[in-house]
Parts: structure tokens; sequence; C-alpha cells
């Protein structure tokens, strides 16, 4: 029973202390998250919209506390409780949901922190590439009504869990503040997304 609890000890004391990469390392990761997403028009919110993104990541280290980051992650945004009409009845709106499915590229700077670097901070640019629109009521492809391109702001903050000295784990909230107008018939204020995400996945780490 000694040796049972002395070799969890070491595999326990193992995990909490490694994890900090050094100058030139890479770490090639991958997640699935949960969506919470709204749009903005000036001071005023839409109903929220739930959905889920699914990514993959590189993070290049220049030193055990900074790096850079990339993703390229499919985004479920849009918002509920919209309006809708139809060519011919264009006196009579209908309640209708609104998805709107993104390829989205953020490129963030990441602090890592902690005693072991195991916490990090991501901050930086996003841009999103829309890929479909659709109103949930009448099933139409609006793809057209809306920009093709979102950018804005991306932040995050997250923890890593040492599996091996190859394989981390982590579980991460990140954020989207869109700064471009989504809609293509300009009106007196801007729509505008926004996207708070949950997150778990691994990442895999090269030299």
């Amino acid at each position: 029973m000694k040796k049972v609890i002395m070799a969890v000890a070491a595999v326990f004391g193992f995990v909490i202390q490694s994890g900090a990469q050094q100058k030139g390392d890479v770490e090639l990761g991958a997640n699935l998250g949960f969506n919470y997403a709204t749009v903005q028009k000036g001071s005023e919110e839409t109903k929220e919209h739930y959905g889920m993104n699914a990514g993959v990541s590189v993070d290049y280290y220049f030193s055990d506390q900074w790096s850079i980051k990339t993703k390229l992650t499919y985004d479920q945004k849009g918002w509920n409780r919209g309006s809708i009409y139809l060519i011919d009845t264009p006196y009579i709106t209908y309640g209708t949901n609104y998805n709107l499915d993104y390829l989205t590229v953020p490129v963030t700077a990441s602090w890592h922190f902690g005693k072991n670097r195991n916490w990090y901070l991501d901050l930086g640019p996003y841009v999103g590439f829309l890929l479909s629109a659709k109103d949930s009521r009448f099933k139409r492809d609006v793809k057209e009504y809306f920009n093709q391109t979102d950018w804005g702001l991306a932040l995050g903050v997250g923890l890593k869990i040492p599996v091996t000295d190859k394989l981390k784990l982590f579980v991460e909230c990140d954020s989207q503040s869109g700064f471009a107008d989504l809609a293509q018939r300009k009106e007196d204020k801007a729509y505008r997304n926004s996207r708070v995400a949950l997150n778990v996945g691994m990442n895999f780490i090269i030299k």
C-alpha cells in the first residue's frame, strides 16, 4: 500500500510540476466548445443564440512566458427572436432565428503565467469568413444579406493540464467582439457579432 501511495504521489507531482515550454517549442492543438452568441445593435443586444465550435491551433513559443498562437475554427454564431418578411407579403413580419456559420482565424499573443506556466491569457485580432446564413422559420438561405467577412478582437484565458511530457489537456474560456457591420444594407446602427465560448481540448508538443 505504501508503494502504491508513493507511486501515485510521484505521478501527481510530475503532472503538477511539468508544463512550462521553452523557446522554439511548438504545440499543435484541437478543441471542441460550446458557444453563447449574440449580436449587438448599438447599445441593444439580441436574444442569445447557442451553438458549438471546433478548431485546430498552432502555438509557437518565444520563451517560457510568451508565444504566438493561430487557430482555424468552425464557429456557430447568430441570434434568436429576430424578424423576417417574405417578398410577396412585405408588410407582414415573422419571428425567426438566424444561424450564421463562420470559419474564424484568430492570431493572438499568449502570455503564460503561474508557478509552472500552466495558465495562459490570449489577446489579438481575428477575421471570420461567412460559410452559411439561414433563418430557422422558413429554412431560407439569407447569406446574400450579410457581409462575407467579419473581424474584431479575440480574448481568452485557459489552464493546461500536463498528462505526459508530450501531451496536455486544456480548458479555456474565450470571447470574440466584432467590429465589422454584419448587414449588407446599411442602417443607422451597425450589427456586430459577439461570442463567448467554453472549450476543452488537447495539445501535442513538438520540438
